[in-house]
This record gives structure tokens, sequence and C-alpha cells, in this order.
């Protein structure tokens, strides 16, 4: 279980009723494109999901609406009753405030402000819930049964269209006085704009080194003599393409690679942590992580992190918003219980 993961802590008779094989959970990772849900047992193990686009749907009321309807198909799936669904937890792409469960901005993609999810999730859904930011529960799901598994102080770094990080210090996610710790997709580092970010506008290390930005530095640089690869071709193509030896591609990997070691290089200079991982759709891929990799190597004579690429993958979330799902059952069991 997470608590034990965590700090060691063995359950109570109270909290043992949850780690029973009678209730189920369900996690839920909201993106820009795509809404996931995933059903499982106590003991985390993902038992039915589901994937549903969310392309040009901004209103959190349809959102909550998707993901009731996504349940209702999961429990049926498995021939089910909905009453053995026990508590639901959501990631969202933003700034939450995880104790009052408000998404308080999301990303550009959603554009969403103050918005009572965790309200509308149990209104929605009948059952407890809980939300934080999706790379928080990324984080969350490493600690558990990922690669920082054992590991008390870590930084995830979740890199796809924009970039953001979860930290974990003793044991603990930290999420800062305004809960925007990890925001570093507006971190400033050399080579990025030192223009104040807009409102719900990629920051500036997320115009170098997310997977939007690589695609912008791509088109910046673009000549049909110089490459086989379309224009508008994604970040993980162009890396694809630079392994294959495309000088182009490798100015451009090299460009995000070395954009993200400094910036880590920078948040390992004031946390000292033991560990970075790295997940998303483009940061697991394995030039980018070893072009990464060889900038930090050139940085320190004495220490350095170990960076690695996300044991989960795509399912850091999922099981991170998993394990908060049985964090919040047990915490509404033990405060009935008092």
């Amino acid at each position: 279980m997470v608590q034990q993961e965590l700090d060691g802590s063995t359950p109570s008779q109270d909290e043992s009723r949850i780690t029973s094989k009678s209730g189920y959970f369900v996690g839920v990772d909201i993106g820009g494109t795509n809404l996931r849900l995933a059903l499982a047992d106590s003991d985390g193990t993902i038992l039915a999901r589901s994937s549903t686009s969310t392309v040009g749907v901004r209103d959190a009321a349809l959102i909550v609406h998707l993901i009731r309807d996504g349940v209702d198909a999961l429990v049926t799936e498995l021939s089910l009753s909905f009453d053995s669904v026990l508590a639901l937890a959501a990631g969202a792409p933003g700034i939450t405030d995880p104790n009052e469960g408000v998404v308080i901005a999301t990303s550009y993609l959603m554009g969403w402000n103050n918005v009572p999810l965790r309200t509308m999730l149990e209104d929605a859904c009948g059952v407890p819930a809980a939300v934080d930011n999706d790379v928080n529960l990324a984080a969350l799901g490493e600690s558990a049964s990922g690669a920082a598994r054992g590991i008390n102080n870590f930084v995830f770094i979740a890199i796809g269209t924009g970039i953001g990080a979860g930290i974990v210090l003793n044991g603990q996610l930290f999420r800062g006085n305004a809960w925007s710790a990890g925001e570093i997709g507006y971190m400033l580092v050399p080579g990025t704009s030192e223009q104040p970010a807009e409102r719900d506008k990629p920051g500036a290390l997320e115009e170098m080194a997310g997977g939007e930005g690589a695609k912008t530095q791509w088109r910046n640089r673009w000549h049909e003599s110089r490459t086989s690869l379309p224009e508008d071709a994604l970040a993980t193509e162009i890396f694809d393409h630079a392994v294959e030896g495309n000088v182009l591609a490798q100015e451009v990997l090299e460009l995000s690679a070395r954009t993200l070691a400094y910036a880590i290089h920078n948040i390992w200079l004031v946390l000292n942590c033991d560990l970075f991982v790295l997940g998303g759709s483009v940061g697991l891929h394995q030039a980018l992580i070893e072009a990464t990799g060889r900038v930090l190597a050139t940085r320190s004579n004495r220490a350095q992190p170990r960076l690695v690429g996300s044991l989960l993958g795509p399912d850091a979330q999922l099981m991170g918003a998993i394990f908060l799902a049985i964090e919040t059952a047990k915490t509404r069991v033990l405060a009935a219980a008092s």
C-alpha cells in the first residue's frame, strides 16, 4: 500500500478493511487530448481500463460526465456493481489544491481556472474522490511501484507536450505553499526566452525542450534539402531521425537534451536529490535520456544525479491515481471510525 511504501507504517484494523478483495478503485488521468481510466483492486492491480478523446473538450462538467460514463463502462465490463467502487482519484494537468480538491489552473490545452473537481466527481459518481496534479500522481506511482521505489528523495519529470515535475522529499510529495512546486516548464535556463510567459501559454523551458518546443525548433531549422521528415514532424519522430544519423534532427535533439540537462542540474543543486526519473511520451525516448545524461556527466566532477526512464511509462499517472484512491478510501474509513 502507498502508506507502507512511503513511511513503512502498518495498516490499522480499520485500514485493513480496505485491503480486502471486496472493493475496487478507479484512477483517472485527465489530459488535454485523452481521458484515461483504470479500475484496480486493493493491491493496485489494474483489471480494466479505457481511453476517450478530449480533443476540443474544455468544459470541466463534460469531462466529469465522461469520467462517470467511463466508470460505468469499466464496472459493466467486469460484471461488477457500481457500489463495489470504494473511491476515485483523478490527476489534472496544472496547479491543483489537493486539500480542497480544486484545480486552480490547468495547462494551456484546457484552460481551467478554480474548478471544484473533487466535489463535481463526488456528486457525479457518489464515491469519495481526490484530485491532484497529474505529474505529482506520476511521481507517487513511481515511488510506490516504479523506478523510484525505496527512494526518499527524487524528482519525476514528465515531458510530453509541455514539461512538469513531481518532487518527493523525505518520502513525501512536496507541492509548495501555493501548490505550484514542480512547474518547471516556466524555468529560465540558458538559451530560453526571458519574456514573462503569457497566461495559458507554454513556459520558457517548454519552448525549448518540451514536445511542442522540439517541434518549434525543428520548424525553425527545417528545409526539405536537409531531411526527409516533414516540417510538422513530432518530437519523437525527430529524435528517431536523429538516431538514424540525420544532422538536422541531431541538432534539435542536442538542443533539447542540453536545455533539459541544465534544468536538471539546477534542480539538483538546490534539492540534491538521489534520482531524476524521466517520463511522458517525449521524456521516455531513449535518445533524449542518453543525450541528457551525457550533458549532465560534464557538469560535475564530484557527484551528479542518477537519470533513468520511468518504469511505469504511460501508466505512471494512472498508478499514482489508483494508489491515491486507495489512500482516500482508507482515510474516509478512519474518519468514520473516529
